[in-house]
């Protein structure tokens, strides 16, 4: 008898349990305060995201073609998953000393995660999140992307 009377009780809950949902459902229909939905496409243009939402990593550069990359690697160490590749060369300064500088920031989008450990990482806030999140291509080479512009270098100041 036991086991009747306790799947008896399971049944109630169950549909209690939907019930509560179905009556909030119903509210939400007949008492819709905001739009939370967007058209997309429709509205491209003027479509609004989050502060924090994260698209895909960049490497702002200045008018003059200057970044903050120093080439210390520490977003590469970061990533959890070799989403990130630097490759550093070695320049003279004036003084004659050899110094470590970028040579390519290479950025593998198809891995990415979109976590954000590596923007934490970056002493310098040399790279960023941005908000493009229109990422479909035919073609997955085209998905590794080269951060550094061509013919680029390192901000004054920073080091």
């Amino acid at each position: 008898m036991g086991f009747l009377k306790n799947y008896i009780k399971t049944v109630y809950e169950a549909v209690s349990s939907l019930l509560k949902g179905m009556k909030r459902t119903g509210y939400y229909f007949t008492h819709h305060k905001e739009i939370i939905t967007q058209s997309y496409p429709d509205n491209k243009d003027t479509m609004i995201l989050p502060e924090r939402f994260r698209g895909e990593v960049v490497m702002p550069h200045t008018d003059s073609n200057e970044h903050r990359c120093t080439g210390c690697t520490a977003c590469e160490l970061a990533c959890p998953n070799g989403t990130i590749k630097i490759i550093t060369k070695f320049e003279m300064t004036p003084e004659g000393k050899k110094k470590k500088a970028l040579d390519t920031f290479v950025y593998h989008l198809e891995l990415c995660t979109m976590c954000n450990l590596c923007i934490e990482a970056c002493p310098t806030n040399a790279i960023k999140m941005a908000q493009n999140f229109e990422h479909s291509v035919y073609d997955r080479s085209q998905l590794t992307k080269t951060l550094n512009k061509e013919g680029s270098k390192l901000m004054e100041g920073v080091e």
